[in-house]
């Protein structure tokens, strides 16, 4: 199955990301079929740049999106529907 998914790029303490299209099985950071895009979670307001149309265009073809991704994509305009919840693995409270 293919995922639209983040994967972590830059130098140490300072990421960037790329939106990529990849198997589900792959790793994150491991060879991507195709790019569709980058963020800079640094500079405010955050800078995106997508490729809408490539998007679209893998998702009419069955490709799926990580919640991230899905919501980012929302608030972007690109797709309509509701955000998800994105659970993230953190420290437990005690």
């Amino acid at each position: 199955m293919l995922v639209i998914r983040l994967a972590r790029h830059g130098r140490k303490n300072w990421p960037t990301y790329r939106l990529v299209l990849q198997e589900k099985e792959w790793a994150p950071m491991s060879k991507a079929i195709e790019t569709l895009g980058n963020m800079d979670p640094h500079t405010n307001p955050v800078t995106l740049s997508l490729k809408t149309e490539r998007i679209k265009y893998w998702l009419e073809k069955g490709a799926q999106t990580s919640n991230t991704v899905h919501n980012l994509l929302v608030s972007q305009g690109v797709i309509i529907g509701e955000k998800r919840r994105v659970v993230t693995k953190g420290k437990k409270v005690v």
